[in-house]
């Protein structure tokens, strides 16, 4: 099996909906939780807080780096994610599409890379 990640985009303003739009939302996404849970492809899954929350460190020269905020400047970041175990990219679209329908926005299917063989 091949583990995939469903990130889900978001915008900033996405933070702001209001609570009795969201509420339906976290009860789809529970569901869709148990059946990926149940179905036994879940791996492991988080919502993230909004991408100005973020920190980015950068230790690629001499003087580290630490600076506030998303280290890519869009108005698009990623607002959650799942990663799924799947057979093939067919499976882990048809559970992208059941992901999107239930957090009412856009999934990115990638496959994580394949370890190195030793």
């Amino acid at each position: 099996m091949t583990q995939y990640l469903l990130s889900v985009h978001v915008t900033e303003s996405d933070y702001e909906t209001p609570q009795e739009q969201i509420e339906p939302i976290y009860a789809a996404v529970d569901a869709f939780n148990t059946e990926l849970q149940s179905s036994g492809s879940w791996v492991f899954a988080g919502g993230l807080h909004p991408a100005s929350t973020s920190t980015v460190v950068d230790a690629t020269k001499p003087d580290v780096t630490v600076t506030d905020g998303p280290f890519v400047e869009t108005k698009e970041h990623i607002g959650g994610f799942w990663v799924i175990e799947a057979a093939d990219l067919d499976a882990a679209l048809d559970w992208a599409k059941k992901a999107s329908a239930a957090c009412a926005g856009p999934v990115e299917v990638r496959p994580f890379q394949d370890e190195p063989s030793e």
